[in-house]
């Protein structure tokens, strides 16, 4: 006689089912995960818009027509007028230094280096009219000096030739050289062996920030980067850095966050180039304020 059947959970139905029952709960962990990682994720951050730092400054500052220091004189008024007494001031220093140069040729020089560097009276004997206020600018803007007059920028005097132009090619300035013949030669891509060169007979499409050099021994690596591109430079050639808008803008925005001073209370800036990592870049070390 057969025997009934008889229904039982066997070993391969107690495995599957808690491999199912681990799956499901695996999944269901693994939903609740991402469900808190989307609603804890912080939004992406908006990206930021370049701005450009535009100025709108006061003229120059050796003043304006408008703003002359009263003069008062029976003489005929004219324009480059001063008192009569400081003719005879410039006169007694003419005579000073021909003094100076009997007795010492070297003493000479050294006067004569000041004097020449000094402020001079090359005016007419007269008069003019004015307000007697100080004159620092002239024609329509805000007020304060343009950024060509503010700002001084100073490479590291200690770099080699290659580095210099490394440095200059990081920031993107471009070199330029007004020649005898009148044409600007302009130079790029320094650190190639030899750079590019172009020329062009007038410079009034120019649009960019240029600077030329004030002091310094890096004007002579100029001379030997404008040497690598075949155009031939002399020590007494007008050389020009050229600067992007986008280094304009870096120092621009350098200038007004080491003070927190507005462009009209500025009077000089100075920068310096430093490493950073593989490149470089610009700090500020000294501002002078009006």
């Amino acid at each position: 006689m057969t025997p009934p059947p008889v229904m039982r959970v066997t070993l391969y139905d107690w495995v599957s089912s808690w491999a199912i029952a681990l799956f499901i709960g695996l999944l269901m962990t693994c939903g609740a995960v991402v469900t808190v990682w989307l609603t804890t994720r912080l939004p992406k951050p908006p990206e930021a818009v370049p701005v450009e730092l535009v100025e709108l400054p006061g003229g120059f500052e050796d003043g304006s027509p408008d703003e002359t220091l009263r003069v008062d004189s029976p003489d005929p008024e004219v324009r480059d007028a001063v008192p009569a007494d400081a003719v005879a001031e410039q006169v007694e220093i003419a005579e000073a230094i021909e003094a100076v140069v009997e007795m010492s040729e070297t003493a000479t020089q050294q006067v004569q280096q000041q004097f020449d560097t000094g402020i001079q009276n090359t005016g007419k004997v007269g008069s003019a009219t004015g307000t007697g206020r100080k004159a620092l600018g002239m024609g329509p803007g805000t007020g304060g000096l343009p950024r060509e007059q503010r700002w001084f920028v100073k490479f590291g005097e200690r770099a080699s030739l290659d580095e210099y132009a490394k440095q200059l090619d990081f920031f993107g300035i471009e070199l330029g050289a007004l020649l005898a013949d009148g044409r600007l030669a302009y130079i790029s891509h320094l650190q190639k062996p030899i750079p590019d060169v172009r020329y062009i007979n007038s410079g009034s499409d120019e649009a960019r920030l240029y600077m030329t050099w004030q002091g310094g021994e890096r004007r002579a690596l100029d001379i030997q980067l404008f040497a690598r591109a075949n155009v031939n430079v002399r020590g007494d050639t007008l050389i020009f850095h050229f600067y992007p808008k986008e280094t304009e803008n870096t120092l621009a925005r350098l200038e007004l966050e080491f003070r927190n001073r507005t462009v009209r209370q500025i009077r000089r800036t100075y920068y310096i180039v430093e490493p950073d990592g593989p490149g470089y870049r610009f700090n500020v070390f000294r501002q002078i304020l009006f």
